[in-house]
């Protein structure tokens, strides 16, 4: 004992009770010296994360296994389906849907030469019957009323034959055929008179002869230019299209 009531045999380690041991450095109240923390856990208690609920994330984490939705503009990865683009490749109107599913148009002299073989071969038999009637009636009359049977015959084949093949003698044998607007195998009467309007033209007396060729040239310039080869009788009947195939 000493004079102040301080007894350093009970209180040997500076205050700590006789036969304890000091904290430890970064240690915690009650635990003995040397005592190593759980594994995983953190010695610090204010520094443990809160056990998030299964299946959620932490806050600001992403979930490294889910998967990503692909981006405005990417392609989509190998095995996922991308979508339908009909005939992307091909100019103006047509390639889209409803006019020939791709295939190309037919070329200016290629149609050419199926119109030349329709004329000889719905021509002939007009012009024979036509001759005929010239003979029996004669005169202006008759003139008239060849010219009308005669281009009338050669329109009504041209009519029979696209509303019911989709195609002409003629062109079938140059390998085209004509799809009607919205994509029809064949068109009807009215599209079907419209884009051979310069045909019966032709019954005019006189004159009619002199239209009709110029509207056939006409025809021919605007399939020409037109990167989709539609002639300006095609868009008339409504956007036809004559196709190779």
């Amino acid at each position: 004992m000493t004079s102040g009531g301080y007894d350093p045999n009970q209180y040997p380690q500076g205050g700590q009770p006789y036969g304890q041991q000091p904290y430890p450095q970064g240690g915690q109240p009650g635990q003995p010296y040397g005592q190593q923390q759980p594994y995983g856990q953190q010695s610090d208690p204010y520094g443990q994360q809160p056990q998030q609920p299964y299946g959620q994330q932490p806050y600001g984490q992403s979930d490294p296994y889910a998967q990503q939705q692909p981006q405005f503009g990417q392609q989509p990865g190998y095995g996922q389906q991308q979508p339908y683009q009909p005939f992307p490749n091909q100019p103006g109107g047509y390639g889209a849907p409803g006019f020939g599913g791709g295939a190309q148009p037919g070329d200016l002299w290629t149609r050419f030469g199926a119109r030349i073989i329709d004329f000889l071969i719905a021509g002939i038999p007009a012009s024979i019957v036509s001759w005929f009637v010239q003979s029996a009636i004669g005169g202006i009359v008759g003139s008239i009323i060849g010219a009308v049977l005669t281009y009338g015959i050669i329109t009504a084949y041209f009519v029979a034959m696209e509303t019911s093949q989709g195609t002409t003698l003629g062109k079938k044998l140059l390998g085209l055929r004509i799809v009607a607007p919205g994509g029809a195998a064949k068109l009807d009467p009215k599209q079907s008179i419209m884009r051979n309007l310069f045909v019966p033209i032709g019954m005019v007396y006189c004159i009619g002869n002199l239209v009709s060729l110029g509207m056939m040239i006409y025809i021919a310039v605007t399939i020409e230019q037109d990167p989709n080869k539609q002639g300006w009788h095609d868009k008339l009947a409504g956007g036809t299209q004559v196709i190779k195939g």
